[in-house]
This record gives structure tokens, sequence and C-alpha cells, in this order.
């Protein structure tokens, strides 16, 4: 049963990813941070919507840092596109 779970949601995740990057190539606006951006949605919602009801396996645990170090990719290509926007004048380079 656990090795089911683990299954559906390894299947979901890759089901969205390989979803994700068709889209973005018949729009023609594949990049890697756009990938990787929408990969972590999809990982916050595959993991929302296979999350058991009573009691949480070790592996769905370990999503913790998994999803941690997503979010701080996300938060360095944030503030990369925001250092893009700035004028030059306003960073004290």
């Amino acid at each position: 049963m656990p090795t089911t779970r683990r299954q559906r949601f390894i299947h979901g995740q890759l089901a969205w990813m390989l979803a994700t990057a068709l889209v973005l190539a018949l729009l023609g606006s594949l990049s890697y941070e756009l990938f990787f951006v929408l990969s972590l949605i999809g990982l916050l919602i595959v993991t929302e919507l296979t999350a058991p009801l009573n009691v949480t396996p070790g592996w769905r645990r370990r999503l913790f840092w998994l999803i941690a170090i997503g979010l701080v990719g996300f938060g360095v290509i944030v503030i990369r596109r925001i250092l893009e926007i700035l004028p030059p004048e306003v960073l004290p380079i």
C-alpha cells in the first residue's frame, strides 16, 4: 500500500512536469527558470492532493526539505529578476 501511494505521487509529479514542458514548448517560452517555478508549483499541488489523512509516512516528511530547497531557489530567481528590472543607479555597486 505505501508503495502504491509513493508511486502515485511520483507519477503525478512526472505528469505535471511533462505537461509543463510540453505546454511551454508549444507556447515557445520554454526556459529553465519558468520550468523550475512551474515544477515547484506542481510539487506543492501534488503534495497537497496526495496527502494522507491520518499518518504521515517517513518519505513524505522528507519532502519538506525538497520543498524548502525549491522555495530558496524560487527566492533566488525572484531576486535576480528584481535586480534585472531595477535601474543601475538604484544599486550601490
